[in-house]
């Protein structure tokens, strides 16, 4: 990727602060309309309390979609303000399917603390999740916007991909014979979906013309895709105190991730190896296993088809105001290169 006049390192957490600012307070106002016990563990989610209800420093995560939804009203030349709903839906919809991901994988833990259903078990976790859900919808529909109906409508599809995409990533689970071009199809849905969504909603709710959301549309598609290439490579080699998962924790999972599933289909002998270790479950050294992932090519391959769909994001902004456009393109190479 070529230089710019500006620094993506420079340029996203000043916009991830200013979108911060408009969404956070209409995120928790949300929040505040759950239920006594909804509430407490959509706070406790979220960072905003300890597991006794008493506010903590915790913010949420870095909340790139809830940005990505504000800088899409202003790409359609429109004020931040109409996207801060579409902003508390997409993080609404997102953390419903964290609290849903912790407890189908079985993770203890998420951000270095507890996860919802670890503390209060997994009925409880299971509602909370849907109550963030409906939530989410129910801010769309009540924005004010006129195109509320189409914003909400796109949610709900956004929702069942994203819904799909989880069921493909199960099912993987039990077969040896999954192909890259499934696991692609998979990663739309679980990843893309949401974070194409999320950098569409704002301009739907603006009123944008098809050619500005359809462009929108299919930038969130591809960082979505480079999201999650990233994500699996974390998954494998990421720091632990920077994760806050344990090292090769996809490799434990025995994880048909997309690194992974290229290296085992385009990988030669190293390849073969791998496949035939997911196969036969036999206990070996992680870092043995992680080091064939390499040899197969499956993180270089990673490493490249991120920066090719980050590529491909940028090409689609074209035609889109330059203030916008460069900072949607700082959180493009932001998901591309971060640590955790």
């Amino acid at each position: 990727m070529t230089a710019e006049v500006f620094s993506a390192a420079e340029t996203v957490p000043l916009v991830l602060k200013r979108v911060r600012g408009l969404v956070q307070p209409e995120l928790r106002a949300a929040v505040d309309r759950l239920d006594e016990d909804s509430r407490a563990m959509t706070a406790y989610h979220f960072g905003w309390t300890d597991p006794n209800g008493v506010p903590a420093r915790g913010n949420g995560g870095k909340a790139v979609r809830s940005a990505l939804a504000v800088l899409s009203a202003e790409a359609a030349g429109a004020p931040a303000r109409l996207g801060v709903p579409g902003g508390v839906a997409v993080e609404l919809v997102h953390n419903f399917s964290l609290v849903h991901d912790d407890l189908m994988d079985g993770d203890t833990e998420r951000r270095h603390r507890p996860t919802v259903w670890a503390l209060w078990g997994s009925a409880n976790a299971i509602l909370t999740g849907d109550a963030m859900l409906a939530l989410a919808l129910e801010v769309v529909l009540e924005s004010g916007s006129p195109h509320a109906g189409a914003a909400g409508q796109l949610l709900t599809e956004t929702t069942r991909r994203l819904i799909r995409g989880q069921l493909l990533d199960v099912a993987f689970e039990q077969r040896d014979d999954v192909t890259l071009a499934e696991c692609v199809a998979m990663a739309a849905g679980k990843t893309g979906a949401l974070l194409s969504a999320s950098s569409a909603i704002g301009a739907v709710l603006a009123g944008a013309p098809a050619e500005v959301t359809d462009a929108l549309t299919v930038f969130g598609e591809e960082i979505g895709l480079a999201f999650q290439l990233v994500d699996d490579m974390l998954g494998i080699w990421g720091n632990p105190a920077v994760t806050g998962k344990p090292i090769y924790s996809d490799l434990r999972a025995r994880k048909k991730s997309l690194p992974i599933t290229y290296a085992t289909t385009h990988g030669g002998a190293a390849g073969r190896e791998l496949a035939s270790w997911l196969s036969t479950g036999d206990d070996a050294d992680l870092a043995e296993v992680a080091a064939l992932v390499d040899a197969a090519g499956g993180r270089d391959w990673a490493v490249a088809e991120a920066a090719r769909h980050v590529a491909v994001a940028e090409g689609a902004l074209a035609g889109l105001p330059p203030g916008p456009r460069a900072e949607l393109t700082a959180i493009a190479r932001f998901i591309a290169g971060r640590d955790a």
